[in-house]
C-alpha cells in the first residue's frame, strides 16, 4: 500500500475543529425548552443523538480527503532475477537478398531477407528481458532500431526493411562498426552482435577484420551467419516478355572472413544453406547467450480511491437523511 499524494493528509488535521464548529451550530439552531422535562421520551432520546449527523459529515470529508491522497495498493517492489543481454541483428539487405533459395513455414518459396524476418519475428519474443537493435546494411549500414526493450516495436521496424532502401553493395565492415557503436556505451554483462549476410565485404570505408580487432577490444562477441545455399542460388529476374523467371547465379560468400570475425571476437560462425538451418541457428545462439542479471521489479498499483469517494457519498446521504427525518432540528 502507498499513498500518491501523501501530503493531503494535512486536511486531517482541522476535522475535528470542523466538528466542534458544526456541533454549536446545531446547538444553536436548536428549539429552547424550559423544560426539557416535558419532552415525550422518544423526542428526548432523539435528542441525544444530533451529534450524529456532524460526525457522519466529518467521516465523509475525511474520506474524501483520504481519496485525495490516492491511495494505491500492490506489491512495491522485489528483487527479480532474469536474463538478459544487449543484442544488435545486423541483416544484409543487399540486392542479392533477393534470392529465392529459401522457405517460409508454409513451404512457399521466398527470399533470403523475407526468411530472415520470420525467424526473427520467432527469435525475439523468446527474449523478453534482453534490449535489441536492429543494424540494415548494403553498400553503407543504417540503425533501424536503436536498443530497445520494447521488442514490439523493434518488430515494426524489422516490417519495414525493405531491399533497395540502401544504395547497394555488402558493407560488412562497416556494419559491423555500426552495430559495435550501439552497444559501446551500454553497461550489460554480456554484448552480442549476429551478422547476417550473404555476399562479401565490397563497401564501405572499414575492413571487417579491422572492424572485429575494434569491437572484441569493446568486449563484444559476433556471432556471424552466411545465408545462401551452396553453388547455385535462382535469382527472380524478367524475361523479354516481362515474364517472372528464376537465374542460376553463384553463391558468394565470404566464408573466411566470417569466421575471423566470430574467432577475434569469441563468436562463432553458422552457415545457414535454408530456413530450416537459419533457424537452428538463432534457436542455438538463443541457448547460448543467457546471462543471469538481479533487478528490482516493479508491479502495477491498483487506485484505492474510488471506494473511498463512495464511502464518502455514502456518509453523505446518510447525514442528509437523519437531519430531515429522525434528527431533524425544527427551527
Amino acid at each position: 500500500m502507498r499513498l500518491e499524494n501523501p501530503w493531503v493528509l494535512v486536511g486531517l488535521v482541522v476535522l475535528p475543529l470542523l466538528f466542534l464548529a458544526w456541533n454549536r451550530r446545531t446547538a444553536a439552531a436548536n428549539a429552547p425548552f424550559p423544560l426539557i422535562d416535558h419532552l415525550p421520551g422518544a423526542a428526548l432520546g432523539r435528542a441525544r443523538w444530533q451529534w450524529l449527523p456532524n460526525a457522519l459529515r466529518t467521516l465523509c470529508v475525511a474520506a474524501l480527503i483520504l481519496a485525495a491522497s490516492r491511495p494505491q495498493y500492490g506489491t512495491a517492489e522485489s528483487e527479480y532475477r532474469g536474463e538478459g543481454i544487449d543484442i544488435v541483428l545486423a541483416v544484409d539487405i543487399s540486392g542479392s537478398m533477393l534470392a529465392e533459395d529459401f522457405t517460409k513455414r508454409s513451404g512457399e518459396r521466398t527470399n533470403r531477407l523475407e526468411a530472415v524476418k520470420e525467424v526473427v519475428r520467432e527469435f525475439v519474443p523468446r527474449r523478453s528481458n534482453d534490449r535489441m537493435g536492429l543494424v540494415v546494411f548494403a553498400g553503407r549500414p543504417y540503425t533501424q532500431c536503436p536498443l530497445t526493450l520494447d521488442h514490439g516495436w523493434l518488430l515494426r521496424n524489422l516490417d519495414r526493411v525493405q531491399i533497395g532502401m540502401i544504395e547497394d553493395g555488402t558493407a560488412i565492415g562497416s556494419a559491423l562498426a555500426t552495430a559495435a557503436a550501439r552497444l559501446e556505451a551500454s553497461n550489460a554483462k554480456s554484448k552480442v552482435i549476429i551478422l547476417l549476410t550473404d555476399g562479401q565485404n565490397n563497401a564501405g570505408r572499414v575492413n571487417p577484420k579491422t572492424a572485429a580487432e575494434a569491437v572484441a577490444k569493446l568486449g563484444i562477441r559476433v556471432y556471424t551467419i552466411g545465408a545462401g545455399t551452396r553453388g547455385l542460388a535462382p535469382f527472380p529476374a524478367r524475361d523479354v516478355f516481362g515474364n517472372r523467371v528464376y537465374r542460376p547465379m553463384p553463391v558468394d560468400i565470404d566464408e573466411p572472413t566470417l569466421q575471423e570475425i566470430a574467432r577475434l571476437t569469441g563468436g562463432r560462425y553458422f552457415r545457414a544453406t535454408d530456413t530450416e538451418s537459419l533457424r537452428d541457428i538463432y534457436a542455438e545462439i538463443d541457448r547460448m547467450e543467457r546471462t543471469e542479471f538481479r533487478a528490482p521489479r516493479y508491479y502495477a498499483y491498483e487506485e484505492a480511491y474510488p471506494w473511498l469517494v463512495l464511502a464518502g457519498l455514502f456518509l453523505y446521504c446518510t447525514e442528509l437523511v437523519l437531519r430531515h427525518t429522525w434528527l431533524r432540528v425544527l427551527p
